[in-house]
C-alpha cells in the first residue's frame, strides 16, 4: 500500500519480471561474453579434446556393464551433447558479438564527436595564427626600428654639418676683411694718445677721476683781506 494517497500504487509484477530484474540483462550479456571469450581460447579446445578422448576410451574399452554410450550405436549420446553445445554456443557468440558491436558504435560516435571537436579547435587555432601573422606584419620589427634610427642619425649629422659650414665661412670672411677708417684714425699719429679700442676696452681708466681732491675754497677771512688790500 502506498504511503500517501496521492501516490499511485505500484503495479504488480510477475515472477518473470522480478527474476529478470534480479538477474539483469547486462549480467546475462556479460556471462554470454565470458562464455564466448572462453570458447575462443586454446584452453577450451584442450579441455574439449580431453573430454572427447575420455568419453570414447571409456565407452570403447571400459567395463561392459558400465558403458553408457556403446560404439555399435555410433556414440549417439556424444553426438547429441556436441550438437547441443554447438546450438547454444552459436547464439551466445552472436549475443556477445552484438554487444561488442554496440560498444564499437558508441566508441565510434564518441570518436567522431572528439574528432569534430579537435577539427574545430584546429581551425580556430589556424585562424588565430593567421590573425597573429597579419598583425605582426603591421608591427615594427627590430630591424625596421634600427634602420629608422640610423636614417634619423644620418639626417641629424647632415643638418649639423650644413649649419656649421656657414658660420665657419662668416668667421673666415671677418678675418680677411681690411680694417675700417675709424680704426685707422684712432691708431694713426705718434701713438701718444689712447686708442679708441683701448678707451672702449677700459673707459673708467681714461675718464677723469671722480674721487680726486676738489679745489680749495677761500675762507671768509681771506676774502675780507683780499678785498681790503685792493
Amino acid at each position: 500500500m502506498a504511503d500517501r494517497l496521492d501516490t499511485p500504487r505500484d503495479k504488480k509484477r510477475s515472477w518473470f519480471d522480478r527474476r529478470r530484474e534480479a538477474v539483469g540483462g547486462d549480467r546475462f550479456g556479460s556471462g554470454a561474453e565470458a562464455f564466448a571469450r572462453f570458447m575462443g581460447t586454446a584452453r577450451f579446445l584442450v579441455w574439449m579434446t580431453l573430454f572427447c578422448i575420455a568419453w570414447l576410451t571409456w565407452n570403447s574399452w571400459g567395463p561392459l556393464n558400465l558403458r553408457f554410450d556403446e560404439a555399435q550405436r555410433g556414440f549417439t549420446a556424444l553426438t547429441l551433447m556436441l550438437s547441443l553445445q554447438a546450438s547454444y554456443a552459436a547464439p551466445l557468440i552472436l549475443l556477445a558479438q552484438n554487444r561488442q558491436d554496440d560498444r564499437d558504435r558508441v566508441t565510434a560516435d564518441r570518436d567522431r564527436i572528439q574528432a569534430a571537436r579537435n577539427l574545430a579547435d584546429t581551425e580556430y587555432l589556424a585562424r588565430e595564427v593567421a590573425a597573429l601573422r597579419i598583425a605582426l606584419q603591421e608591427v615594427a620589427t627590430r630591424d625596421f626600428l634600427r634602420s629608422e634610427l640610423r636614417d634619423l642619425l644620418e639626417a641629424l649629422e647632415e643638418s649639423r654639418s650644413e649649419s656649421a659650414q656657414p658660420s665657419f665661412g662668416a668667421q673666415s670672411a671677418d678675418a680677411d676683411r681690411p680694417p675700417t677708417s675709424t680704426t685707422q684714425a684712432t691708431s694713426g699719429g705718434n701713438g701718444a694718445g689712447p686708442t679708441a679700442a683701448s678707451m672702449a676696452a677700459d673707459p673708467v681708466a681714461d675718464a677723469p677721476s671722480a674721487t680726486a681732491d676738489p679745489a680749495p675754497t677761500p675762507s671768509p677771512d681771506q676774502d675780507a683781506g683780499g678785498t681790503s688790500g685792493k
